[in-house]
This record gives structure tokens, C-alpha cells and sequence, in this order.
């Protein structure tokens, strides 16, 4: 029998969808999982299209337990910051982060494991330390606990918006406003269920977005991101709802000049209470290679400025 605790980037979706990310099953084998009776929450069963609040218990019996991720030292990424309680990672573009369907090997997690075991000890129920995921593509900052506590105060944190997390993005077309929110809830896209999409009875989301740059020949506008909620493809999802699409995003985008050959989006700032003081720790990540090639490309902006090395956020 396998435990986990619903997390916040889980919050309100389906039971079967649950269990589909957590124990790394199809969403039809989690759904016969749960039609037989194998997934239960507070000792009782549930219905696959029951969603669940963060922090529920949720218990699965898998046919056979799966064994845990295997420690790669092969696995490249970069700390930017360490103590004893949190571990910030800096993930290069094309690492993903965690175990799932499909892709069991060669993880962040698979890394992690090897540089430091005790997250072993953490587990499957707390993600083996991941407090937070970044999408495959997107290059930058995460979090992760080396202690039950620490990952259960960071949880805490993240889900009373204690968290600040912010990225650069480029984006098609010119944007006129000089900031601006986008607040549009989103959900699984029912077409196509390996996509998100805005939609009225999706999840609660907001994006604040500041120009900083912006190109007339191609149309094109750098932007500073900051998130009030964590949605899976959130800034993704928000950037081509508004008809302004990340440059380089295959799945909602589209390729042009500024194309750094992956979604030009860089977790590049990440400030949070920690979780032993309560003190606030802010770390900052530089801007990849391919990114300052990309924006190369494109020549000097016609308005704003780049941000500097350690990409602080300028203004216009």
C-alpha cells in the first residue's frame, strides 16, 4: 500500500488523474485502480471523478509495488543554494523533474538521490523532497526539502502564497501595456488531455507580467512573471490566451526569430520563508546561454532595456 498526500499543484483535480501523477500510472489503469476498490481516502473509497482538497491522505494498492528511483550521479544540474533544511536546484533546459509516466530514469530525482540519499527517506508521499515543478523546457529555480518538516512548512508556504517565484519570458507580438494581470482559471484541455487550457471551470490562476523590453521587426516583448498560483503550464497557458504566445513553445507556441530551439522561459528569482527561521531566503539564477543567444538574435530592443547578468528585473 502506497500513501500520499495530495499536492498543491494537484489540488482539485480527479481522483484518477491523482493517482494517474502519483503513482506513475496511465490515467486508465489509475481508473481501474480506483473502480476496484484499490484507492481509498480516509478508509473509504472514492469515485474516479471525485476531486480532492491539498493535503488529502490518499492510499493506492498497486498490483505490484513499484521500487523507488534509482540514484543517477550521471544526471547534471546545478545547486544555487544548500543548508541542512532546503536545497535550491538550479535545472538546466531538458532534465525533468520527477518520476512519472512514461519517464522513470534520467530524472532530477534520479540526481538528487545520488548527490544527496537521505532524500530517499522522504519518499514517494513527499515527492522524494520536490516541494515545487518546473516544466521540462523551462530552465531555472525549484525547491526542494531534505526533511519531512522542512518539506511540509514549504508546502505550507507555497499554498499561503508566501513564495514568490518569477521568470523571463519572450513572447510574440508587442504588448502595450507596461504591466498588467492575467486571472483565468485553467484546466485540462478536453481535447487534448496532455494540454492545459483556460476554461471556466478550471482552477483559480494568476499570472502579473511587467514589460521590459519590447522589438519591432519581428514583434516581440521580453517580460518579467511573477505567479500568485502554481498551475501546471500556467504562464504557458496565459501568455497565448492573451494572443501573445511564448517564443519556442511547441505545445502552445510557436517557433521565429528569438527561438532558442525550447520554451524561452527561465525561473530566474525565488524568494521563501525558511522553513527552520522563517527568514526570507532569495535566490537568483543568470540567464542560460541559449537564452542571452536568443535575445542576441533579435539585436538591441527599440524600447526598454535587457535585464543585467544576474537578471534583475529593469525598467523601461
Amino acid at each position: 500500500m502506497s500513501r500520499w498526500s495530495v499536492p498543491e499543484d494537484l489540488a482539485g483535480d480527479r481522483v484518477d488523474r491523482i493517482v494517474s501523477r502519483l503513482a506513475g500510472v496511465s490515467r486508465s489503469q489509475a481508473r481501474a485502480l480506483v473502480d476496484t476498490g484499490a484507492v481509498t481516502v480516509d478508509g473509504g473509497t472514492v469515485k474516479a471523478s471525485e476531486r480532492l482538497a491539498a493535503g488529502t491522505e490518499i492510499d493506492v494498492r498497486l498490483p505490484s509495488e513499484p521500487s523507488g528511483p534509482t540514484p543517477d550521479a550521471g544526471v547534471e544540474f546545478t545547486v544555487a543554494y544548500a543548508d541542512d533544511d532546503v536545497i535550491v536546484v538550479d535545472k538546466p533546459p531538458g532534465l525533468v523533474v520527477h518520476p512519472g509516466a512514461g519517464v522513470t530514469e534520467a530524472t532530477l530525482v534520479n540526481g538528487l538521490l545520488a548527490r544527496y540519499p537521505e532524500l530517499g527517506e522522504l519518499g514517494e508521499g513527499r515527492r522524494w523532497g520536490i516541494v515545487h515543478r518546473i516544466d521540462k523546457d523551462t530552465s531555472g529555480l525549484l525547491m526542494v526539502a531534505r526533511t519531512p518538516a522542512a518539506f511540509d512548512l514549504l508546502q505550507e508556504a507555497l499554498r499561503r502564497r508566501e513564495v514568490s517565484r518569477s521568470y523571463l519570458t519572450l513572447v510574440h507580438g508587442l504588448i502595450e501595456a507596461a504591466a498588467g494581470t492575467i486571472e483565468a482559471p485553467v484546466g485540462r484541455d478536453p481535447r487534448r488531455p496532455t494540454r492545459m487550457a483556460v476554461r471556466s471551470d478550471g482552477r483559480e490562476a494568476r499570472t502579473h507580467y511587467r514589460r521590459l523590453a519590447t522589438w519591432t521587426e519581428p514583434p516581440r516583448t521580453l517580460l518579467d512573471v511573477t505567479l500568485d498560483t502554481g498551475r501546471t503550464h500556467q504562464i504557458r497557458v496565459h501568455m497565448q490566451a492573451i494572443g501573445h504566445p511564448i517564443v519556442g513553445d511547441r505545445t502552445y507556441g510557436k517557433p521565429g526569430a528569438g527561438d532558442p530551439g525550447r520554451t524561452f522561459l527561465h525561473a530566474y528569482a525565488l524568494v521563501f520563508p525558511h522553513p527552520a527561521t522563517g527568514e526570507p531566503v532569495e535566490v537568483r539564477s543568470p540567464l542560460p546561454e541559449d537564452l542571452q543567444a536568443a535575445l542576441e538574435e533579435l539585436g538591441a530592443p527599440e524600447a526598454g532595456r535587457l535585464p543585467g547578468p544576474d537578471v534583475a528585473a529593469t525598467d523601461e
